[in-house]
């Protein structure tokens, strides 16, 4: 009983944050994430560390990750809004991937040879991991795609979110610059 109680309270951190407590992020970073309607979570707490085959080929693990902005998105090829929102992940990838920002996109158990013709076709060129199983998804609480955290440098959630975004808005680039220019 004891450990369901800390767990729930553990998911309701990362799901409701609480105005004006944001576990440590520097007020500009909260003032540019409430800008872009992206609100920063009340407790930045650090995710649970995966290792996923690459479509690419490889292995990555998230903790490899550590030192970078990273945009952790689940999604698959047959959703809708996963879709209509990779573009503009693609065009944010490109502006800030040589700045200390990743995009890993988290495949939903699908198909590698599904998932390779689709990211291929659309010139993606931000890495993919295949969640076959969906294991990695579940231990994330993935209840709909597409599901999005985004980690700071020292790799804790500060925000997060189901439901397709245009990541290529004007508040959304200024707030994950103002994240890559600060110190966490």
């Amino acid at each position: 009983m004891k450990k369901t109680l800390v767990l729930m309270t553990a998911a309701c951190l990362l799901l409701f944050p609480l105005e004006g407590q944001t576990g440590g992020v520097s007020r500009e970073v909260e003032q540019a994430f409430a800008e872009a309607n992206l609100p920063v979570l009340r407790q930045r707490v650090f995710p649970p560390d995966f290792s996923l085959p690459l479509l690419e080929g490889g292995n990555i693990s998230l903790s490899a990750l550590k030192g970078k902005v990273v945009l952790l998105n689940f999604w698959a090829t047959w959703c809708p809004p996963c879709r209509a929102e990779m573009p503009s992940m693609e065009t944010l990838y490109r502006r800030f991937k040589n700045r200390n920002f990743e995009i890993l996109a988290v495949d939903f158990a699908e198909r590698p040879a599904d998932v390779q013709r689709f990211v291929r076709s659309n010139n993606y060129s931000f890495p993919v991991a295949l969640d076959s199983s969906g294991k990695v998804s579940g231990l994330y609480g993935v209840r709909s795609i597409p599901t999005t955290y985004i980690l700071d440098r020292d790799g804790r959630i500060i925000h997060r979110m189901a439901g397709s975004l245009d990541w290529n808005n004007r508040k959304i680039a200024g707030a994950i610059e103002t994240l890559l220019k600060s110190g966490s």
